[in-house]
């Protein structure tokens, strides 16, 4: 059988749960794990370090690699081989980051579907300053081993300016660096949170998300799981969609398709989740016009379909 491998950035336990709807994209491919191909992956449990050295693992045995987990898993897997097909999944620009050479002809081995994760961060801010206009000192989470980072704070804090809104940037890029920010936050007296694009932050939310509801601190986030999990707010492409798209992708590659003809794929929907009963628990009032609002796709970007969705957790 045909083996796929899967590089991820993050653990199995929280991140697992995209690849029902990988496998989904790979069935409507004609294809089904375990009976006419099989999938062998790799978790760097959010140590990037590991991530060439689990590629390079894979890439022994793998006839497609899955690059799953942020920029991070798609530039380890692209330094790992020129050759091999590597289909990867919400990478943020990837002509700037040098994965492809254009979106529409990719023109190497790489392809996939491109984030709109970190372009959308200053959107997130100005949905926070909506949700609670009265907060004017913004606390920024950053991952400092984020590539790109310098341009994704550049580009919020010109956002930040043009809201009059101050920025106090705190940094965690392992598990024992979030309690850390947090009480920078709090001595910072931040008023509000927003909780940059980032894989870690993703495969840590029960612990971001605690930390938020110990402090008070109403945050924004990436992903609309995280939003469910008992987060505040979340807006972002719909991360479900995107894995769908990588697993037709593989599927297309194993029938022979060449991945620098596949052209890299633009999210289609957009999903802003409020956490009703997380905002009851800190006194704050979802105003009509902040659920009915309608958010227009970044500038340059093709047009999208945006959900507007209301939860409680587990909802």
């Amino acid at each position: 059988m045909k083996v796929i491998g899967i590089l991820n950035s993050g653990s199995p336990e929280i991140l697992g749960e995209q690849f029902v709807a990988f496998h989904r994209g790979l069935g409507e491919a004609g294809y089904i794990d375990g009976q006419n191909v099989t999938t062998e992956s790799r978790w760097a449990n959010d140590d990037y370090k590991r991530l060439p050295g689990l590629a390079n693992d894979l890439l022994d045995q793998a006839d497609v690699l899955v690059a799953a987990g942020g920029p991070v898993s798609a530039l380890a897997a692209q330094a790992a081989t020129k050759t091999k097909p590597v289909v990867f999944t919400t990478v943020t620009d990837p002509v700037k980051s040098g994965l492809v050479k254009s979106l529409k002809r990719p023109g190497g081995n790489l392809t996939g579907t491109a984030g709109l994760t970190s372009e959308l961060d200053a959107t997130r801010l100005l949905l926070l300053h909506e949700l609670k206009p009265t907060a004017n000192t913004i606390g920024v989470l950053v991952n400092p081993h984020r590539p790109g980072l310098k341009d994704q704070q550049t580009n919020l804090q010109a956002a930040a300016d043009k809201m009059k809104l101050k920025l106090e940037v705190m940094e965690a890029g392992a598990v024992g660096d979030l309690k850390t920010a947090f009480k920078g936050f709090a001595q910072r007296k931040v008023e509000a949170l927003l909780v940059t694009a980032d894989p870690f932050f993703n495969s840590r939310r029960a612990q971001v998300i605690a930390l938020a509801a110990q402090h008070t601190i109403p945050a924004i986030y990436q992903w609309r799981g995280q939003a469910v999990a008992g987060g505040l707010m979340s807006y972002g492409p719909s991360i479900a969609e995107a894995y769908h798209h990588a697993g037709i992708y593989v599927g297309r590659i194993l029938k022979g398709a060449e991945p620098s003809a596949l052209p890299v794929v633009h999210p289609t929907r957009f999903e802003l989740v409020i956490n009703l009963k997380t905002a009851e628990s800190l006194g704050l009032e979802i105003r009509p016009e902040l659920l009915a609002c309608s958010i227009r796709p970044p500038k340059g970007q093709p047009k999208a379909e945006f959900a507007v969705v209301s939860t409680h957790n587990g909802g």
